[in-house]
């Protein structure tokens, strides 16, 4: 593989602290805590959970390996942050002043797990809690906690029923857990059935989705616990097998992702042995989606010398340039090549004087968006987003779009996609470029995922053909 690489040193994220006999329970309440103080994504917050965390049982709590340990504490991360608005209130209710984040951490997680649940469950759920709490608070903070715990479990805001099909807007983002301008953006967009099926989804912990990647002979079958997902060579992954997901990730054989990423990569409609254009590539998951769509185009042609290649640009941020080289190298039977570059700014000359080709048949530009699409997965973005956002991305995409038509050949084809639900990020950027170019370009095809529909992520995908 040959990669066009500036090595550079990537920062690292501060450890978690370490308590004795530190549970997934009380990791997930530092998580929580850190999550608070600074608002660092959930991604990169539960990727520190490891073994160099010291992850492991503790009193009342299963025995277990790292993987299901991390496994727990990303199912209380996430839920205290999707149902985060939704806790916040009825905390607030019964704490007069807000309480530092330790103890506020410690407040809403056992405020996530008593959601839904029975009386007696939720006795047990303070119970275990308050024990808990021991290790990270004072004692009167625990006796704190105690009180307050008993008190949430019979909340009116936690245990209120799902609002009527016709309630207003802020009474859905109340029990949602949603922003209300969000909502209100929904409900005129999709109206209200819709929303409120979309609204539902995000609120569900998200399955994990992985897509097989055979040896490069082929022939490989997937192991038979995998469970058959939405697009044919992706799965989900069941619950207690994460020892083998391991394996099979450090063989290269199974890649995280989910269905929705085919949207665009299918779109693209990759013969062998052509060279494809990956713009804003990071993480990589697309581009190693389309180096092994070319690996398999080359094993169908029958022509060994219909390789194919990839190259992927990426601004020349160090944690953004680190993790695309990592998924890059698993391209084991296409040809590579990194670009450190910005968009904006790349020219077909400065490619070609890196022995780069300056025009292509194929261009991808995976723009970066508001992520409504993937809200199920990344629980922290709505809070994140602001209303200004989705024009302030809209005007970037455009410009973005702008810029990868510089690269298309003629006759070639450029798709142009987002993980937005927002016509203002998908259509709307579509039509804006196309009025601005004159004819040089024709939309041949569009494919919108709305995943309340498809069992997946959303996604907007667009084929535009440059005119000869």
């Amino acid at each position: 593989m040959d990669c066009q690489i500036v090595y550079l040193k990537v920062g690292t994220m501060k450890p978690l602290p370490k308590h004795p006999s530190a549970g997934a329970w009380i990791v997930a309440a530092s998580l929580v805590e850190r999550w608070l103080r600074g608002r660092e994504r959930v991604d990169d917050l539960i990727d520190l959970v490891g073994k160099e965390t010291g992850v492991k049982a503790s009193a009342g709590e299963p025995s277990a390996g790292v993987g299901r340990d991390r496994a727990r504490c990303q199912h209380l991360l996430f839920g205290v942050v999707r149902h985060f608005s939704r806790l916040e209130e009825a905390v607030a209710a019964l704490v007069p002043r807000s309480p530092r984040p330790r103890l506020r951490a410690v407040l809403l997680l056992a405020g996530f797990e008593l959601l839904d649940v029975t009386e007696g469950d939720a006795a047990k759920i303070v119970h275990h809690a308050v024990e808990q709490a021991k290790a990270l608070l004072s004692p009167a903070e625990v006796r704190l906690v105690n009180a307050v715990l008993r008190k949430l479990a019979m909340s009116s805001v936690l245990k209120a029923g799902v609002p009527a099909a016709d309630a207003a807007p802020e009474a859905l983002a109340r029990h949602f857990s949603h922003p209300e301008w969000l909502v209100r953006r929904w409900l005129a967009q999709f109206g209200a059935a819709a929303t409120r099926r979309l609204l539902e989804w995000n609120q569900m912990p998200a399955p994990v989705h992985a897509r097989w990647r055979p040896a490069p002979g082929g022939g490989e079958a997937p192991p038979a616990w995998l469970q058959a997902g939405a697009r044919e060579g992706f799965f989900m992954v069941p619950s207690g097998h994460w020892p083998e997901v391991e394996q099979l990730l450090a063989a290269g054989r199974l890649y995280l992702q989910d269905p929705a990423t085919m949207v665009a990569a299918g779109l693209l409609d990759i013969s062998a042995g052509e060279t494809v254009l990956d713009l804003c590539a990071a993480p990589g998951g697309k581009s190693l989606l389309v180096a092994d769509i070319l690996a398999e185009r080359s094993r169908s042609s029958g022509n060994p010398a219909a390789q194919g290649r990839v190259v992927a640009v990426e601004l020349p941020e160090p944690s953004r340039i680190e993790r695309l080289k990592a998924n890059l190298a698993k391209a084991e039977a296409t040809d590579v090549a990194l670009v450190q570059a910005d968009v904006l700014q790349l020219s077909p000359h400065l490619l070609k004087e890196h022995g780069l080709p300056s025009s292509y048949a194929a261009v991808l530009l995976d723009a970066p968006c508001s992520n409504t699409g993937v809200m199920r997965h990344r629980a922290d973005v709505k809070w994140r987003l602001r209303d200004t956002d989705i024009a302030k991305h809209a005007a970037q995409q455009v410009a973005l779009l702008s810029a990868a038509a510089r690269f298309a050949a003629p006759g070639g084809r450029i798709v142009y996609s987002t993980c937005s639900l927002e016509a203002e990020e998908n259509e709307g950027v579509v039509e804006s470029f196309l009025r601005n170019c004159r004819g040089r370009f024709a939309l041949e095809e569009s494919r919108l995922v709305r995943p309340w529909e498809a069992g997946c992520d959303g996604a907007g995908a667009f084929r535009l053909r440059r005119q000869q």
